[in-house]
């Protein structure tokens, strides 16, 4: 009780060790616990007695499969050593022990130098901002050359690489090319503090590099050495805050939460306050604490800051999760690339076996153990084949069951090519809410984003923070084959709530339907995961190995001799690269290496037939749809996806936010009107001729008229007019057999239109690439149509006469050519893209038909009047 008792007067750190697979990491952890004081001998991996892989699967194997930790003392400092596993199938695992790290040691072989997933682990050491000492282990082997292993490490790592073996000035030398604060003090006083290279390496502007043997203990107590005198604790706040970053079960399958402790002081018997990863509010209290050591462990009434425990008691608890004061961690980066399909033994019933699966899923979140509505069964994801071996032998030992896999499924993802909006629309009766978001692709690797640019003053904060969460708590999936979605910024734009009906529940709905609809919209693309690999063959068989790398799809480099083998380094589709271990071990009679690691996501070069293979209808997936509920004659109206814009309540968010161009005609919005109109007159007759005068005029607007009254006056539309054909269904069919027939049809409709708005327009059909074209300006009814001259473009004349009418007259621009568009702004005119006039024109031709049916009406009644009165 006295050691617990001093805990307080303690510094506590946790350093992490990583390497890749027979890097020799346990052997260096045997080491450094042996050289501290905790162990009294040494064990050996080869022996199946080393202190950290004590489970009966890893020293069968050989391998760390689990992170394991034990307790030593360096000085006045407790550091608790986490051992993480090295195989790539366990990347997840070491991944989640990052996040409770102060300083993390990478094991590097000196036969093997800095491999692929090497790599793999230094890009997770700089996300996670984790304070880097690198030891080369293995240096009493033959083949280890230590300034080609330093240049290695500089060229593949980081120049800030430095060797701290070397004599005091040539140490000092490179320690001062790393940071100019360094650089000073040594110029200053040819030295470089302690005290500085602590500050360098704890923000990772240096990384120090031992040379050394596990296995013999060379260089290892310089190792400690440079820990003990570099390595502080954090500063940690008085407010308890804990980091989990791991569950499991001990031998009485008693549930524990490892976590790390950030802040405050976590004690025995009291109340934690959380929520499970379904977002439900827990109360529990701590049962009991465990320090542990290897496979023992001591209880301990209270836990400090820096320290890693086991608690008791917690049942929601989950991987990444934040406690008390600290936050959530983001996904890990490295996922499964497979899924395999559970076969369980004939006798055993599938409701039984899946909550004891799930157990593994609460310590392992990446197996992603669910019931499979596809396949009728339990699936779950993996890395590999170890980890796929490993997960076998685990349901054996744990639930006494034999279980198969079947060969497994490739784990696509699903993206979009261009920018899109999404609309959701939920209005059962009773109900109301409407969400817009905006859907933009994001670079490969990128993840999920959520963000919003909906002002408050148009949708309540709350309102907004219900829908981002709505987001957040779902995977959505793709519309190709019902995979992930991925790499896509989704942006809250608008969303509407009605002050009586709208409940949580609504704009759940709404949310999601609008996440479907945009997709539905965009043009999707099916990605595919890539392995980055290292392959060693002998000699003779490297053609045969770049052969099969070609065959694959996969990349490259220049192939590199490597102690009489060739090595190739490249990355290649995990679909080809999988299974390919055992066709190399075959060709190269067991001499040929293969080394995978995690290589991302990359577009699918075989979408088409993959995407046939898999049969995925999003039309018909129930549990995502993309249509939205309105209500009509108060009930609820599902409308079909495509036919939402049709519909909904709010104007699309995808057109410029500023001097938006109204929906319809109806109201038409006008700016100031200071440009003479004699001005404009002139422009009009420059470009058309002289205007023909009509013979009567309407009544007259008196000059007194109040504001309200004189913005009626007409406003000018400009046409891109193949533009607005090929937007237009009926016109572009029109256009596929006659293009003449489709411009007449729509000069008519256009005409139509400014006879009921009084519009002004100028319909613009570019005539560019016509040789020997002379253009044309010439009126048709009441509208002017141009075709441009050869040689000069629409784009051009539209961009000119917006330019010279729109400076300060209301003018809008009908297109979606985005240059146009473009230019159109520039001009300070206002912008309508064609699908938005259409829908516009269509509700204004609705309207002349509703008049000349009342008209019709109104004769025909008329003359049956006459005919009675006739026979009176």
């Amino acid at each position: 009780m006295g050691e617990r008792e001093s805990e307080k007067t303690v510094k506590h750190i946790c350093v992490g060790l990583l390497a890749h697979v027979d890097a020799g990491k346990t052997t260096l952890s045997e080491a450094m616990l042996y050289l501290s004081g905790k162990l009294k001998k040494l064990g050996r991996v080869d022996h199946r007695d080393s202190f950290l892989d004590n489970n009966s699967l890893e020293r069968a194997r050989g391998i760390t499969i689990f992170s394991k930790q034990a307790v030593m003392r360096l000085g006045d400092m407790s550091v608790t050593l986490l051992d993480t596993p090295g195989h790539v199938d366990f990347s997840a695992e070491a991944e989640r022990t990052l996040q409770v790290l102060d300083y993390a040691v990478l094991v590097i072989s000196g036969t093997d130098g800095v491999q692929a997933h090497t790599e793999t682990l230094w890009k997770l050491l700089e996300r996670y901002n984790v304070p880097t000492f690198i030891f080369i282990t293995k240096m009493d082997l033959p083949g280890c050359g230590r300034q080609a292993i330093m240049d290695g490490l500089r060229a593949r790592l980081s120049e800030h690489c430095v060797d701290f073996s070397a004599g005091d000035g040539e140490l000092f030398d490179a320690v001062a090319m790393c940071s100019e604060s360094a650089m000073d003090e040594y110029i200053g006083t040819g030295t470089v503090s302690t005290g500085q290279i602590s500050y360098m390496i704890r923000r990772r502007g240096l990384f120090p590099c031992c040379f050394g043997s596990g296995l013999r203990t060379d260089g290892v107590s310089g190792l400690l050495d440079l820990i003990a005198a570099c390595a502080q604790p954090e500063d940690y706040g008085p407010d308890f805050a804990a980091r989990v970053y791991k569950i499991a079960r001990d031998a009485q399958g008693n549930r524990m939460t490892f976590m790390k402790v950030t802040g405050g002081e976590l004690r025995v018997r009291s109340l934690m306050k959380y929520s499970a990863r379904d977002g439900s509010a827990l109360e529990e209290k701590i049962n009991q604490l465990r320090i542990y050591s290897g496979a023992k462990y001591e209880t301990a009434e209270s836990v400090l800051p820096g320290q890693i425990c086991a608690a008791l008691g917690l049942s929601g608890t989950f991987p990444g999760q934040g406690l008390g004061g600290a936050s959530d961690l983001p996904a890990p980066l490295l996922e499964p690339v497979m899924s395999y399909r559970v076969i369980l033994p004939p006798q055993t019933d599938p409701a039984v076996m899946l909550p004891k699966l799930m157990q593994l899923d609460q310590e392992d979140p990446q197996l992603h153990i669910v019931w499979d509505e596809h396949t009728r069964g339990i699936s779950v994801q993996l890395m590999g084949r170890v980890q796929a071996e490993i997960f076998r032998s685990i349901v054996r030992e744990r639930f006494d069951t034999d279980i198969t896999l079947d060969a497994g499924r490739i784990m696509y993802r699903e993206t979009i090519a261009d920018t899109v909006e999404g609309v959701g629309h939920f209005e059962p009766l009773r109900h109301y809410a409407e969400v817009h978001l905006l859907l933009e692709p994001l670079p490969r690797g990128s993840g999920i984003e959520l963000t919003s640019t909906c002002p408050e003053d148009e949708l309540d904060r709350n309102w907004q923070r219900l829908i981002l969460t709505h987001l957040a708590e779902k995977q959505h999936i793709g519309v190709l084959t019902g995979s992930p979605l991925t790499d896509v910024r989704i942006s809250l734009a608008a969303g509407r709530a009605h002050i009586k009906h709208t409940e949580g529940g609504d704009f759940r709905q709404a949310t999601y339907r609008a996440v479907r609809q945009g997709l539905m919209h965009a043009e999707s693309i099916l990605l595919e995961p890539w392995y980055d690999f290292v392959l060693e063959v002998p000699d003779g068989q490297i053609g045969r190995a770049i052969s099969d790398v070609r065959a694959m799809n996969g990349s490259f480099d220049s192939p590199e001799e490597n102690g009489g083998m060739m090595r190739l380094e490249g990355a290649a589709p995990v679909a080809g690269m999988n299974e390919y271990m055992q066709e190399l071990l075959a060709y190269t009679h067991g001499r040929g290496r293969l080394s995978l690691t995690p290589g991302g996501y990359r577009p699918c070069r075989e979408q088409q037939k993959i995407v046939g293979a898999i049969g995925y209808e999003a039309g018909r997936d129930t549990d995502n749809p993309a249509d939205s509920v309105f209500c009509s004659h108060g009930a609820g109206v599902n409308i079909p996806w495509d036919k939402v814009p049709e519909y909904m309540h709010l104007e699309s968010c995808l057109k410029p936010p500023a001097d938006a161009a109204p929906a319809t005609a109806a109201a038409p919005k006008y700016r100031s009107l200071s440009i003479d109109d004699r001005e404009l007159e002139a422009i009009m007759e420059r470009e058309f001729g002289a205007i023909k005068r009509p013979q009567y005029s309407g009544r007259q607007v008196n000059a007194a008229v109040s504001e309200p009254e004189a913005v009626k006056r007409p406003e000018f539309l400009i046409v891109d007019g193949y533009n607005l054909i090929f937007a237009w269904d009926e016109l572009r069919a029109l256009a596929a057999d006659r293009l003449d027939l489709a411009r007449g049809r729509l000069m008519d409709m256009l005409s139509n239109y400014c006879g009921f708005t009084k519009a002004k327009l100028v319909l613009v059909f570019d005539g560019f690439r016509t040789p020997g074209n002379p253009g044309s300006r010439e009126e048709y009814h009441n509208i002017n149509v141009v075709f441009t001259k050869d040689g000069e473009t629409g784009d051009a004349y539209i961009e000119r006469i917006a330019g010279e009418i729109g400076k300060n007259y209301s003018v809008r621009v009908v297109t979606s050519d985005n240059l146009i568009r473009l230019s159109a702004l520039r001009s300070g005119v206002l912008r309508c893209s064609s699908g938005e006039f259409r829908n516009e024109a269509e509700w204004v031709l609705g309207q002349i038909d509703e008049v000349l049916k009342k008209t019709n009406m109104g004769a025909h009644k008329t003359r049956i009047a006459d005919k009675i009165d006739g026979k009176r």
